[in-house]
């Protein structure tokens, strides 16, 4: 019997609002800038490699914001930014990171009817996330925090793995207080959330939002309001 759902955060219940490009070339505008275009798509694969937060088990929360820091100044270098660099680099942060940008998430609308259909059903619920920082100050800000029995983060000092490896869900299984059999995961990314729940006996549900993932995993899902009839 299904007792918890686990959520993915970014993608899942929420998303940034614009994407990369267009903040790059205002912040170039500015600046008066010529950005190489061709480079673009290397470049931002390359910063999404490295941005995403260093190894969670072997460095601590300022080491991370370094490495984060680095990646989004070697990503506007790759573009052929040369004057300014470090200021634009900043702008960039502040506009386009979770780290310093949390106003720009937003939620998906089907995520609190869902989240408030759960809870009346009486599941327990918790985030589970490769995230640089502690979620909670996002999630109370974005009002919906109160709907989790925990938020857990990778690179939360009390955690300190990030998926797939399997620590970040038994940790959260542990916290909830329910058996893998007991619980579901519902993610967007492959690799981390399927692969890493169902290896600890987590039930995966893949969600698909943009149909880009037709056929890769048996129980995949458009929207989270599809969700409460799979369980």
């Amino acid at each position: 019997m299904i007792k918890a759902v686990f959520f993915d955060f970014y993608q899942t219940l929420g998303v940034w609002g614009q994407s990369l490009r267009p903040r790059v070339q205002k912040i170039a505008d500015r600046y008066a800038c010529e950005i190489e275009w061709e480079r673009y798509d290397t470049a931002r694969g390359n910063l999404y490699a490295d941005a995403s937060g260093s190894d969670p088990g072997t460095h601590d929360l300022l080491e991370t914001m370094q490495q984060i820091i680095e990646s989004y100044r070697d990503f506007l270098a790759a573009l052929g930014v040369q004057d300014y660099l470090d200021q634009m680099t900043w702008e960039l942060l502040q506009s386009e990171h979770s780290l310093f940008a949390a106003n720009a998430a937003t939620l998906y609308d089907d995520t609190v009817p869902t989240l408030q259909h759960l809870r009346d059903a009486g599941f327990k619920l918790a985030i589970v996330s490769n995230w640089d920082t502690p979620l909670d100050p996002l999630t109370e800000r974005l009002g919906i925090a109160h709907y989790f029995d925990i938020i857990v983060a990778s690179h939360d000092a009390r955690v300190r793995s990030a998926k797939p490896d399997p620590h970040i869900f038994n940790y959260t299984l542990t916290a909830v207080g329910v058996s893998a059999e007991e619980a579901v995961h519902v993610g967007d990314t492959y690799e981390a959330d399927i692969v890493g729940a169902r290896d600890v006996g987590i039930r995966p549900i893949l969600i698909d939002r943009d149909g880009t993932q037709v056929g890769r995993w048996k129980e995949t899902i458009r929207s989270l309001s599809e969700l409460p009839k799979l369980l």
